[in-house]
């Protein structure tokens, strides 16, 4: 049973488009879980710019790999490495709590995640 950053059960990230990994709407980690998708992020139009502008296009749809492309305001498994990279440059999106991981704790303190949910 995967546990999230309050060490209880995760609830789903989205289904609506579907996130996560394992492409099941939960921020799930595991080895080969290379990048460590395990923050439930809230895109929004600043934080899709950004990462766009450092490589990582989240917008543009890629029929190709069943990817919709998002838009402000989807529920997406974000990588944690990706997500401080934001918080650094002043972007984070808002993350949902209850669904990011606890490994993400790896890379940022609850307290600053807390800040932005």
């Amino acid at each position: 049973m995967a546990l999230n950053v309050f060490g209880e059960k995760m609830i789903n990230c989205s289904t609506a488009p579907l996130t996560g990994f394992y492409r099941d709407g939960c921020c799930e980690t595991g080895a080969d879980d290379l990048g460590t998708h395990t923050v439930c992020a809230v895109m929004t139009a600043e934080f899709l710019a950004y990462t766009k502008s450092v490589g990582n296009d989240l917008s543009t749809p890629m029929p190709q790999y069943q990817f919709p492309g998002l838009k402000p305001g989807d529920r997406w498994c974000l990588c944690a490495t990706r997500w401080v990279q934001a918080y650094e440059a002043g972007v984070p999106p808002k993350v949902i709590l209850e669904a990011t991981h606890e490994k993400t704790l790896d890379y940022i303190e609850l307290e600053e995640l807390v800040k932005f949910a």
